[in-house]
């Protein structure tokens, strides 16, 4: 998924280490320099990117950016071959949960120090923890996106819904409501593993566990995850999604499209390919963060997005930082919320997507946001998912001990070399 919410362009960008901060010191003086930076196709708009390109060279005289246009498609092995030359860009966009991966090689500068000063206690969490590996802080959260559920305001005010859903009680009891004659309550997947990594998150679980160790372990088998499956197929039973494929196949954008159905699950930006296969659907499409297990808090959701790094590399690391440094700023962070409805990358800034009911609906759900297990391996995991046939052979009731044999696959994939 490249750590994507689609239709949402995310990706997660990791940064630089200033002077002291890196194992091998300053890399860089102050003074004139050009700098390289590789941003991600369609992060930021070409406006944007260039807006900021002038702003940053008028006030730090004497410093140029270079500003590249990535692609995904190839992306990592690009970056990993970056890092380990002595010609690096100075700061690249990374996904959020691919900076285990490149610190683990050696080549992205530890930028611990400087948490402080970019306000690091504020960050949300599913950009700041995957960011952070061995108690060390690679990457900078840049910006985010998460899951949210996209409804039908008719079909709400038609089954007598007056206020919209804040625990998993009041959710399960209109979506019932509504699973009524040719209406489906919810379009939910037996395979959107990323909606139950948010219901295991709210059990206190996880898809897996690092023990002292240092070994991982897959965690399907556990009391947490028996609450969280029971309670995904609860929700999944008021509907009438497939069992054994997920929200592409077919594309649940389409499938809400055709006017039956009363939710889905989705980035907000699902709202746009809905609209573009039935137009008539037009000012009835609203959004609410995924209900939590009580008011206080939503559910918790899954964190895309991406984090800024600097390369060890990098020959200008103190003029590298302050790019890094601008980016994940107030200022920045709310030209990008505004222009691109993406979740700043501090709590705090929430209210700047005020007036935009979805992304504000986002944000809200972002601050119980969470990734993947920090490991630089996992991408082994979702190569071959094992917890997608977890969820087909749970919803199926084909496989009593498919906990155990999902956990299995998941330790195998994490504690092997890559």
């Amino acid at each position: 998924m490249r750590s994507r919410l689609l239709p949402l362009s995310l990706a997660a960008v990791t940064l630089l280490t200033a002077a002291g901060c890196s194992s091998a010191g300053s890399a860089g003086s102050t003074g004139p320099a050009e700098l390289t930076v590789w941003i991600m196709r369609d992060s930021l708009t070409d406006g944007l990117l260039q807006r900021f390109e002038a702003d940053f060279e008028a006030t730090h005289p004497g410093t140029t950016l270079k500003i590249q246009i990535q692609e995904w498609d190839g992306i990592g092995q690009k970056i990993t071959s970056a890092l380990a030359s002595n010609d690096a860009p100075d700061v690249i966009e990374v996904g959020n949960t691919q900076v285990a991966q490149y610190a683990a090689g050696g080549g992205v500068r530890d930028l611990s120090a400087r948490t402080a000063e970019l306000n690091g206690a504020d960050w949300l969490p599913g950009l700041a923890e995957p960011g952070k590996v061995d108690g060390k802080q690679y990457g900078i959260p840049w910006y985010a996106a998460n899951r949210v559920v996209i409804y039908r305001k008719d079909l709400f005010a038609q089954a007598g819904i007056t206020a919209l859903p804040k625990t998993r009680d009041e959710w399960t009891a209109a979506t019932a409501k509504l699973n009524s004659g040719d209406t489906e309550g919810i379009y939910l997947p037996g395979q959107n593993w990323f909606v139950l990594a948010g219901f295991l998150w709210d059990e206190g679980g996880d898809l897996a566990v690092k023990g002292s160790d240092g070994r991982w372990q897959g965690a399907l088998d556990t009391p947490q995850a028996a609450a969280a499956t029971a309670f995904y197929q609860q929700l999944q039973a008021l509907g009438h999604g497939p069992k054994d494929s997920d929200e592409a196949k077919p594309l649940q954008a389409e499938v809400f499209a055709k006017g039956k159905t009363a939710q889905l699950i989705s980035s907000p930006g699902g709202a746009a390919a809905i609209l573009k296969a039935n137009p008539a659907l037009k000012d009835k499409l609203g959004f609410f963060p995924i209900p939590g297990k009580t008011a206080a808090k939503p559910g918790a959701v899954f964190t895309g997005g991406s984090d800024l790094v600097i390369p060890e590399a990098s020959r200008h690391a103190d003029a590298a930082y302050q790019v890094v440094r601008e980016l994940a700023g107030e200022k920045w962070q709310r030209e990008i919320a505004k222009e691109m409805s993406y979740v700043p990358n501090r709590t705090s800034l929430a209210g700047a997507l005020s007036g935009n009911e979805g992304a504000a609906a986002m944000a809200a759900g972002a601050a119980n946001g969470h990734a993947t297990p920090n490991s630089p391996t996992w991408a082994a995991v979702e190569a071959n998912n094992p917890v997608k046939q977890f969820l087909t052979q749970v919803l199926t009731g084909a496989d009593p001990a498919a906990g155990r044999a999902a956990s299995a696959a998941i330790t195998k994939a994490l504690n092997s070399a890559g």
